[in-house]
């Protein structure tokens, strides 16, 4: 499927495919003791023997806690960010470090992704392992034995393409020193902080253009674009955040005006979280005509599972809500083992299987002899390593031995709780496993 930005903007799809052989693996791993939750009887069977028996997540002999993720709510949002990116005349580089689960990537890629975002050179060693041809480092890299490696990979495949931030002349230095003698320049974008309390980035267009200068004096870096995370602006004041879109699309123009783009096929641009990419969208809608196109680079990441809170009260469809709107994919369910008063109850999943730090989850439906029925008056007020605290109004119906369904917040601290995660049809019919590398 050919997205309306294709003809527009060079190499805004990903060629080939990640990794199929590395994928394949993923489907011939056996399932033992290192996969919580899975059924004890499915020990020596294949990921794909057991995906092919389409086990129920309720009566198939998976224990609790266990993670599942909806296989519908799980599709929808991976083509509505490709009809919203493709609309707005976005490429996409999601943010592979919410999941780290190639399989995800690969879908993304599908659903005509560019490439993939990370952030640590571990995570770039796992998408080039399923064979990702496209990375963007949303961090300045001064490793050297990352560096070197990554030259490497340059060297070694040609069609690879991997860019990182740089912001300040110091990471240019140690970057050009671990990078002699490599065979190809490694691309960078300059990072421009979203203001002084910002968590990384120069601080302010002078100290960008210091940072440019110092790219341009040597031979191991070329410089590609721009970059920054609108998500550290501070308080995330809308008008904040569009100014401080505007300044990044002013400072490429002025770059491209000084000549410090002259030659590049491309010049790309790049920001965009889960939080904001609505006015990542209309800031770059307005990028000038520069001496070369511009890969206008979006990187959210958490809208492959969306959530039940943060980025449920924070997505931008809450403010475009005719464009669509992303559906929480991951449930946790746990089980009851404790019942001590009417107030209180306990159930057998807590910090080790569920997301807490922006939110506690939140109990959503009680399961019991096949039938759902609302949790109400059934509130998470704590969780300890292996065990969350609930509260219960009187006529709360809750027994020892029901299942709860929780609705997780933060994405990014869910995926890394497990290795190995059930994907269910609205049924409870399991029709695959993502494998996650944290």
């Amino acid at each position: 499927m050919a997205h309306a930005h294709d003809s527009d903007v060079p190499g805004t799809r990903q060629a080939g495919t990640a990794g199929p052989a590395a994928l394949a693996g993923l489907a011939g791993e056996r399932v033992d003791h290192r996969f919580k939750g899975l059924p004890p009887d499915a020990d020596g069977l294949t990921v794909a023997e057991l995906a092919a028996q389409r086990r129920n997540l309720f009566t198939g002999g998976f224990t609790t806690p266990v993670l599942a993720l909806s296989a519908e709510r799980l599709e929808h949002n991976l083509a509505l960010m490709e009809t919203y990116t493709a609309r707005h005349g976005l490429a996409f580089a999601p943010h592979g470090k919410t999941s780290m689960a190639p399989q995800l990537f690969q879908r993304q890629l599908d659903r005509g992704a560019w490439g993939i975002t990370l952030a640590q050179p571990h995570q770039v060693r796992v998408a080039r392992a399923f064979g990702v041809g496209r990375i963007f480092l949303a961090n300045e890299l001064v490793d050297a034995a990352a560096l070197r490696w990554i030259a490497a990979e340059q060297d070694t495949d040609p069609s690879f393409r991997f860019l990182c931030y740089v912001d300040s002349v110091r990471g240019v230095e140690l970057m050009d020193a671990a990078l002699q003698g490599a065979a190809r320049p490694l691309e960078v974008v300059v990072e421009l902080a979203a203001g002084d309390g910002a968590r990384t980035g120069a601080r302010g267009e002078a100290a960008c253009a210091a940072v440019a200068d110092a790219v341009a004096a040597t031979t191991t870096l070329r410089l590609a674009g721009v970059a920054g995370y609108e998500g550290e602006v501070p308080e995330a004041d809308p008008e904040r955040v569009r100014a401080y879109l505007r300044r990044l699309v002013a400072l490429t123009a002025e770059f491209d005006t000084a000549g410090r783009f002259a030659g590049l096929p491309e010049i790309t641009l790049s920001a965009g979280g889960s939080a904001w990419f609505d006015a990542v969208a209309d800031a770059f809608a307005e990028v000038p005509e520069l001496s070369a196109p511009v890969l206008k680079l979006l990187r959210s990441g958490a809208y492959v599972s969306h959530d039940d809170g943060h980025y449920r009260e924070l997505t931008p469809f809450n403010r475009v809500p005719e464009e669509g709107a992303l559906e929480p994919a991951f449930r946790l369910w746990a089980q009851v083992v404790s019942r001590p008063s009417a107030g209180q109850a306990f159930v057998n999943a807590g910090k080790r299987d569920a997301a807490y730090d922006l939110h506690l989850p939140f109990a959503q439906v009680v399961r019991r002899d096949g039938r759902e029925v609302p949790a109400t008056g059934i509130e998470v007020t704590g969780l300890s390593d292996q065990h969350g605290w609930l509260a219960t109004a009187p006529d709360a119906d809750l027994e020892v031995g029901d299942w709860l369904g929780l609705g997780l917040s933060h994405p990014c601290t869910s995926f890394d709780k497990w290795q190995l995660i059930p994907v269910a049809e609205a049924d409870g019919t399991v029709v695959d496993y993502i494998r996650t590398f944290f």
